[in-house]
């Protein structure tokens, strides 16, 4: 009987050790870009901030940060998203690097609703009301590169950005003027998304872009009637889509050299200028899908690195046989991944075979039925 006790206080033991190493389910909750951001070596040291330390809990201080009420607080991100909140919260931790505070009711942002927080890295206020920003409300945060700041009610671009600012995502507010300076000192910024927003190209004053070297830029779906002058001339994508652009003229892009990519889908235009793209030397992608052009631009042969060309639903009804690849051998760099033509008024018998001569394989030509 008592070697029956004994193997059974065993296999109890054993049960309760093996229970233990398994953690309950626990819902962690992070937003799209903060985890991708960080680096590795800082993740590392945030966890072993974490983990270390003594085993007996230690009753926090008046002086001790504080995890804001209802906000979710750890390896210092602060996700305050989703509560309802009408203003920043208070006692947000000084060494926090991501802050979330979007799907929220903010109207405004004070003066010193960010104070203390040196070590920001990045700022999500998406989505929530506001329509106001004291002029100095970003003046503490010295480190901070990532500002989301999309489907608010701004009317004109914050005031004194962090000269640390690398990627700015500003669409879907109420901007319809960039006044001259507006990213003056932004030295650092790289990226700009201010698509959605009702600014037509008189909203552009001389200079508003000056001093920045951007890489990419969108301005989707606003009011220009045109490609805007005096862009960054460092643009490697620029997005123009769904705009009222009727046509390309000759200067319009005589600035971007080193444009790889260019996005004018989903506008009104009818005629690309003679010699407009030999000002692309470094384009592998062009979108010129629905619009209204009448023929495949002129220049696309003498386009060495082009990949990519969407020219569907447009009213194209004849493709030449060297509408798209160089007659000389070897003068094309790379070939075609993809040339699009579908939803237009062309017979594809009637398209030679040579004229794909620059294609890597049948199946990047995409033809289709036309509809009207």
């Amino acid at each position: 009987m008592l070697q029956h006790c004994t193997l059974l206080l065993l296999l109890c033991a054993a049960q309760l050790l093996s229970s233990s190493s398994a953690l309950p389910f626990e819902q962690r909750g992070f937003w799209d870009f903060a985890l991708d951001s960080l680096e590795n070596s800082d993740m590392m040291t945030m966890m072993r901030d974490q983990g270390e330390g003594s085993a007996v809990e230690e009753i926090p201080t008046p002086d001790m940060p504080m995890c804001p009420f209802g906000c979710h607080c750890q390896l210092r991100i602060v996700q305050c998203s989703d509560l309802g909140l009408t203003e920043v919260p208070r006692n947000i931790p000084p060494d926090t690097k991501f802050l979330d505070l979007q799907n929220n009711r903010i109207t405004e942002l004070k003066e010193n609703d960010f104070k203390g927080l040196t070590n920001l890295y990045a700022l999500s206020v998406r989505n929530n009301l506001i329509s106001k920003v004291h002029p100095k409300t970003f003046i503490p945060l010295k480190h901070m590169q990532k500002l989301y700041f999309s489907k608010n009610l701004l009317t004109t671009i914050p005031k004194n950005l962090p000269a640390s600012l690398v990627e700015l995502r500003i669409h879907e507010n109420r901007i319809k003027k960039v006044a001259a300076g507006t990213f003056s000192g932004l030295g650092n910024m790289h990226c700009i998304e201010m698509g959605a927003n009702p600014i037509q190209n008189s909203g552009f004053e001389p200079g508003a872009f000056k001093g920045l070297k951007l890489y990419y830029l969108r301005i989707s779906e606003a009011k220009l009637t045109g490609v805007p002058k005096d862009l960054p001339d460092s643009l490697h994508e620029l997005h123009l889509d769904h705009n009222q652009i009727q046509a390309v003229e000759l200067e319009d892009l005589s600035r971007y050299r080193n444009l790889n990519r260019l996005g004018l889908g989903f506008n009104h235009i009818r005629n690309i200028e003679n010699g407009s793209l030999s000002f692309l030397p470094m384009l592998r992608e062009l979108h010129l899908d629905n619009n209204r052009l009448k023929r495949v631009p002129q220049g696309l042969p003498s386009m060495k690195y082009l990949q990519v060309v969407y020219l569907h639903a447009n009213n194209i009804s004849q493709v030449g046989v060297d509408a798209f690849c160089p007659r000389g051998f070897g003068m094309k760099r790379t070939y075609y991944n993809g040339i699009s033509l579908f939803d237009n008024p062309v017979n594809y018998w009637e398209v030679q075979p040579a004229t794909f001569r620059c294609v890597n394989d049948r199946f990047a030509i995409q033809f289709g039925n036309y509809k009207k």
